[in-house]
């Protein structure tokens, strides 16, 4: 499980990385990680301090740091 939430997680940052701040819909549509893997990635990318997340509006958007 660990491991896939590694490379959920590895694939998340190079989203980010190549797009720029994105909303988690758009990261979990055009990456095609299930919508539980993208929330592990997100919180195994915060708690590494790699991940910003930011209100906008209704939307949560997420950007690296």
């Amino acid at each position: 499980m660990s491991n896939t939430i590694g490379e959920a997680a590895g694939i998340v940052w190079k989203y980010l990385d190549k797009n720029g701040p994105s909303s988690v819909n758009k990261v979990t549509t055009e990456t095609g990680i299930s919508k539980n893997d993208v929330q592990r990635a997100i919180g195994w990318l915060s708690k590494e301090g790699k991940l910003s997340i930011e209100m906008v509006g209704r939307t949560e958007t997420l950007s690296l740091k």
